[in-house]
């Protein structure tokens, strides 16, 4: 697969520099899926947005997603036509908007999907996320059908917890690639 098969769905308010999807973006020339507002997230424009972005691929892809990405990776594959052309998923951090601290923030965005996933995923969480508990990141990899990776005290797996380039979450992403 080529770089430019890699999809990243970045999560609320997008990732900004030092997040390792932007890294990723400028490293391997992977594509940030564009939403039309990262502050106010709707959910149909942000699966209508991701449902024309892999139709519009030449061929297979692999979803990179970070925290609200993962939520819609999930809702965006329980309703699209185009699941067969997804190789996999590295879901990562998923923020749970069934919280009501997030769903407050974050209207419109549950019930979470929780269907089995049309492809292979992994999940990655972290055992002091704030937005997710790590009982939770294991129900959600459960109901998703995903294997689990615990990446240890990380926080929300973004900038703050200076990953960089990650190259261990590449690592996953490149076994999901080459999954025969």
């Amino acid at each position: 697969m080529n770089p430019s098969s890699v999809l990243l769905l970045p999560g609320w308010q997008d990732s900004g520099p030092g997040h390792w999807q932007t890294e990723w973006e400028r490293l391997h020339g992977d594509r940030r899926v564009q939403q039309h507002d990262w502050m106010r997230p709707l959910r149909g424009d942000w699966s209508a947005r991701l449902e024309e972005v892999v139709a519009d691929a030449p061929g297979e892809v692999v979803l990179a997603a970070h925290s609200l990405g993962c939520i819609l990776a999930a809702w965006w594959a329980a309703h699209t036509r185009h699941a067969h052309k997804v190789r996999g998923a590295l879901l990562v951090a998923p923020g749970d908007v069934e919280r009501p601290d997030l769903a407050a923030q974050i209207r419109g965005w549950t019930p979470i999907a929780r269907q089995a996933l049309p492809f292979p995923a992994v999940l990655v969480g972290s055992r002091n996320d704030p937005y997710c508990s790590p009982e939770r990141a294991r129900a959600l990899a459960s109901d998703w059908g995903a294997r689990f990776v615990d990446l240890g005290l990380s926080g929300h797996i973004n900038a703050d917890s200076r990953l960089g380039a990650w190259a261990e979450g590449r690592a996953l992403l490149d076994a999901l690639m080459n999954k025969d």
